[in-house]
C-alpha cells in the first residue's frame, strides 16, 4: 500500500500567521518593521481549512512500518498539501543550527529568517503592551514546518522588577475589590473566550502542533477552570462559630496571599495559564505569568481578553523567558506563591529554590500512567481509549496513557491495537482529517526516537514503527506516527524514563494483584486506569493503587474544576493541588478572629494570669 497524499492545489485559505501575528488582530506583537502593511499579514478566515484534494498520486510507502509476525505492511496516510506561502510568511527558509551561545531553551535548530520578517512578543506590565528592551530572544517556531513563527524576547531583570512592581502596586486596591465584583470579571473573560474559541485553537495549532480540535478541548478544559472561579464566593467562604466561651465568637476567613507567579509548559498553551490566574485574582491577588517561551501566543491573547474583560492595570502582568525569570521569581521576596508544570527537572529545581525563600509552591511534574485492562474488559472501548489516550497530542499529555498492563497477557490485544493505532491520520494540525500532529520540536523527536531504539535494543518487540512516518509538503516538520513496543519490562529505559510521544508500552502480569503492585513501584503518581467489566475488581483497584488519579473504564480522569486535579508521588510537590477546593486554598491563607464583645458588668475586673479556657473557674 501507498501513502498518498493530496495532488491538486486550491485557492489560498485565508493565512493562518493573520490570525495569530496580525498586529490588527494581536496587540501582543509588535510589527515586523515599519515597511510591514495589513496586506501581508491579512485578517484571517478562521472556519477556513487547507485543502485536500481528492486527486491523489502515490509517493511510495512511507505510512508506518509494522512489523507482525515477521512481515512488513505500511498503512496509509492521506494529508493535506497547503499552498506555497500560505501562512502569509516567507513559503523558504533554510533551516541553519542555532548559533553557539543561544540562551537556554532555544531549540537545536531554527530556520534562517530576516529579522526585519518576524514580529517580536510583548510583554504585559500594568496593564500596558510593551516591547521589551532585550537584545536576548529566542524563536518561537511552527512544529510542522519550522518556520519561526515571532521572536520571543528573553525579559531583562529591570522589567521583570517593573511587573511585579505593576503587580504589587494593584494588590491593595484588587484585594479591597468586591468579590462579586471581581467574579464578574470572570463572567465576562469566559464569554470573550467563548467568543475567540476558533482564535485560540488556531494558535494553539500553528505553535504547538496539535490538532485544532484538540486545541478546542485544550482551550475549552481551560475555560472550565474560568467559569469556577465565578463561582469564588461559596469556595472562599469561611467558618464562624459563636460563644465558643461567654460572649466569645470564633471565625476564620480565607484573605489574598499579594502577588502570585505561574509557570508554563509548552504542552497545553491555553489550558494551563487558566489553570493559574483565574483562580488566583478571583481570590484577591493580582499575578505575573511566564507562558512557555516555544507557544506564547494563546496565553498572551487570555491576557488581552482579560483586559478586556475589564481586569485592572497591574492584576495580571507577562513576562517572557528562560532560567533567568524562572529563578527571579522564586527569589524574589514580593512573590508569595508559585504555580508551575512541567518537566521533573524542572519542577524539583523550583520547589526547592523556591521554598527556600519561603514561598508556597505547587508543581505539577512528570508522569508514567498506566492502564490495566483484565481480561473481561469491552475490548472495542478498551482498545478505542488506549489508542486515544496513548496517541492523542502525539502523546504530549502529562495524563497520557502511556503504558498498559494486561493482566494474562497482551497478545490477544495487539491485533485489536494494531488496526487502530494504523489507521491514525499524521498530518498538520490544521489538516481536518488529522488524529495527531508533530511534536514539539526536532529534540523531542530525536528524544522519543532515541528511547524507541533503547526499548528494542533492550528486546522490546517493535509492533507499529511511526519513527520514519512522512508527510508531504511538511517534510521538515518534527512528525512521529504511533508507534506500539510489546513486551516492555520494567527496568527498560523506555518504562522508566517519561517518553512524551506517540507511543505506547505494553506489559503484562499475571494478576490483578501483580498489576498493581507493578504500577505502584513506579514512582510516579499522576494518573492511572483499569478497563474490567467486574465492579469488585475495579473497586480493589481504587482501593489499593497509590496514584492520585484514577479512571475506571476511561482512560484520561483529568477532574472537572469542582474538584482539584490531584497528581501524587514524584508527579507533584506540594500540598495543595490545582484548582477546585485546594486551588482556592493555595491561593488564600486563613485568617482566625477569636471576638469577645460582652455586656459591661460594672463589677471591677480582675488581670488573670492563667491560660484562658472556655470553662468557668
Amino acid at each position: 500500500m501507498f501513502l498518498r497524499v493530496a495532488a491538486k492545489r486550491q485557492a489560498h485559505c485565508a493565512p493562518l500567521a493573520g490570525a495569530i501575528f496580525a498586529p490588527q488582530l494581536s496587540g501582543f506583537l509588535s510589527a515586523p518593521s515599519a515597511s510591514t502593511t495589513a496586506a501581508a499579514l491579512p485578517t484571517p478566515t478562521v472556519a477556513c481549512r487547507p485543502p485536500i484534494s481528492e486527486d491523489h498520486v502515490a509517493v511510495g510507502s512511507r505510512g508506518y512500518h509494522s512489523v507482525n509476525a515477521g512481515r512488513a505492511s505500511t498503512f496509509p496516510v492521506k494529508v493535506p498539501r497547503q499552498p506555497a506561502g500560505w501562512r502569509g510568511f516567507s513559503a523558504s527558509a533554510s533551516v541553519a543550527p542555532s548559533p553557539t551561545g543561544s540562551p537556554a531553551g532555544a531549540p537545536s535548530a531554527a530556520p534562517a529568517a530576516s529579522e526585519g520578517d518576524v514580529p517580536r512578543v510583548k510583554l504585559l506590565i500594568g496593564g500596558e503592551l510593551v516591547e521589551s528592551r532585550s537584545d536576548h530572544h529566542v524563536p518561537v517556531i511552527n512544529p510542522a514546518t519550522q518556520e519561526v513563527l515571532a521572536h520571543l524576547p528573553l525579559a531583562t531583570r529591570d522589567e521583570f522588577s517593573a511587573a511585579v512592581r505593576a503587580a504589587a502596586d494593584a494588590f491593595p486596591a484588587w484585594r479591597a475589590t468586591p468579590l462579586p465584583v471581581r467574579a464578574r470579571v470572570m463572567l465576562k473573560l469566559q464569554a470573550l473566550i467563548r467568543r475567540d474559541m476558533d482564535r485560540l485553537a488556531l494558535s494553539v495549532t500553528t505553535e504547538q502542533g496539535k490538532t485544532l480540535a484538540d486545541a478546542r478541548g485544550d482551550v475549552f478544559r481551560g475555560l472550565e477552570v474560568v467559569e469556577q472561579a465565578c463561582a469564588m464566593g461559596t469556595m472562599q467562604m469561611g467558618e464562624l462559630l459563636e460563644n465558643v466561651s461567654a460572649g466569645v465568637d470564633t471565625y476564620s476567613m480565607r484573605q489574598p496571599l499579594g502577588v502570585c507567579a505561574g509557570i508554563c509548559p509548552f504542552n497545553f498553551p491555553a489550558m494551563i495559564p487558566l489553570w493559574m490566574f483565574p483562580f488566583a485574582v478571583t481570590a484577591g491577588n493580582t499575578f505575573v505569568l511566564k507562558p512557555s517561551e516555544k507557544d506564547p501566543g494563546a496565553a498572551m491573547m487570555l491576557a488581552e481578553l482579560a483586559l478586556e474583560a475589564g481586569l485592572p492595570p497591574g492584576v495580571l502582568n507577562v513576562v517572557h523567558g528562560t532560567h533567568d525569570v524562572v529563578n527571579w521569581m522564586c527569589d524574589e521576596p514580593e512573590i508569595r506563591a508559585i504555580s508551575f508544570v512541567g518537566s521533573d527537572k524542572a519542577g524539583r529545581h523550583i520547589y526547592a529554590r523556591a521554598a527556600a525563600h519561603g514561598k508556597r509552591v505547587q508543581c505539577n511534574m512528570g508522569a508514567k500512567n498506566h492502564a490495566v485492562v483484565l481480561p473481561d474488559a469491552d475490548p472495542q472501548s478498551a482498545v478505542n481509549a488506549l489508542v486515544g489516550a496513548a496517541f492523542g497530542a502525539a502523546g504530549q499529555r502529562c495524563m497520557a496513557i502511556s503504558t498498559a498492563v494486561f493482566v494474562g497477557g497482551s497478545e490477544q490485544w495487539e491485533p485489536l491495537l494494531l488496526e487502530a493505532a494504523s489507521r491514525l491520520h499524521v498530518s498538520v494540525g490544521t489538516d481536518p482529517a488529522a488524529d495527531l500532529g508533530p511534536v514539539i520540536s526536532r529534540d523531542a523527536k530525536a528524544r522519543i526516537h532515541a528511547l524507541v531504539d533503547s526499548g528494542v535494543k533492550d528486546g522490546a518487540r517493535l509492533l507499529l514503527d511511526g519513527r520514519n512516518v512522512q508527510v508531504p509538503g511538511y517534510e521538515s516538520g518534527n512528525f512521529v506516527g504511533p508507534t506500539i513496543l510489546a513486551d516492555v519490562r520494567e527496568g527498560m529505559e523506555c518504562h522508566r524514563e517519561e517518553i512524551f510521544g506517540p507511543v505506547l508500552l505494553l506489559m503484562s502480569a499475571d494478576s490483578l494483584d501483580d498489576a498493581i503492585a507493578l504500577v505502584n513501584r513506579n514512582p510516579y503518581g499522576n494518573g492511572t486506569a483499569i478497563f474490567t467489566s467486574s465492579g469488585a475488581a475495579a473497586r480493589k483497584f481504587q482501593n489499593e493503587i497509590d496514584v492520585g488519579q484514577v479512571g475506571i473504564n476511561l482512560p484520561i480522569p483529568v477532574p472537572l474544576p469542582f474538584f482539584s486535579f490531584t497528581g501524587s508521588r514524584a508527579s507533584f510537590a506540594g500540598d495543595l493541588n490545582f484548582y477546585g477546593k485546594a486551588g482556592v486554598q493555595f491561593y488564600t491563607y486563613t485568617k482566625t478572629v477569636t471576638a469577645a464583645w460582652k455586656e459591661p458588668s460594672g463589677a471591677a475586673s480582675k488581670v488573670s494570669m492563667a491560660f484562658p479556657t472556655s470553662q468557668k473557674v
